[in-house]
C-alpha cells in the first residue's frame, strides 16, 4: 500500500481554480468554464451577481444572475460563506463589486474572468430580451 499523500480533492476534479478563497488572501478570479462547469452539474450553492446597469441587465444576462444594485438591501440575508460569481462591464468594475461584497463580510467573492463576453464565447447560457 502506498504511504505516499494524494492531493486534495479539490485538486484531483479540477475544481480549485473555480472556487472563490479566503478574504485574507488575493481577491479570486473564476474562468467562465469553471463556473459553467458547476452549473451543468447542478450545484444549487452559489449565486451569481450581476453588477451592471439595469438596463444592460435586462438587456442580457447570465442565466440565474441577479442584478447587484436590486438584491444588495437582502444580501445581508445570505450566508457569508456561500460561494459568489460577480461580473461587470469591466474587470475594474467587477473588482470593485467583489470588493465591497468582501467588505460586507462574504468570504467566498469571486470575479468572472471576462465577464459576460466571455461568458458568451463558451456558450454559456444567457437570458434577457437580447438573448
Amino acid at each position: 500500500m502506498s504511504t505516499e499523500a494524494k492531493p486534495p480533492i479539490i485538486e484531483q476534479t479540477g475544481l480549485k481554480d473555480s472556487l472563490p478563497i479566503p478574504p485574507d488572501q488575493q481577491m479570486p478570479v473564476s474562468s467562465p468554464q469553471a463556473l459553467k462547469q458547476r452549473l451543468d452539474w447542478g450545484e444549487p450553492g452559489l449565486t451569481i451577481l450581476d453588477a451592471r446597469d439595469n438596463e444592460s441587465f435586462l438587456k442580457e444576462h447570465i442565466t440565474g444572475a441577479m442584478l447587484l444594485e436590486f438584491v444588495e438591501d437582502s444580501i445581508s440575508s445570505m450566508s457569508r460563506d456561500r460561494d459568489i460569481y460577480v461580473y461587470a462591464d469591466g474587470e475594474e468594475n467587477a473588482k470593485q463589486a467583489a470588493e465591497k461584497l468582501r467588505n460586507k463580510g462574504f468570504n467566498r467573492v469571486s470575479r468572472i474572468e471576462g465577464g459576460l463576453k466571455k461568458w458568451k464565447s463558451i456558450a454559456g447560457p444567457t437570458e434577457g430580451r437580447a438573448a
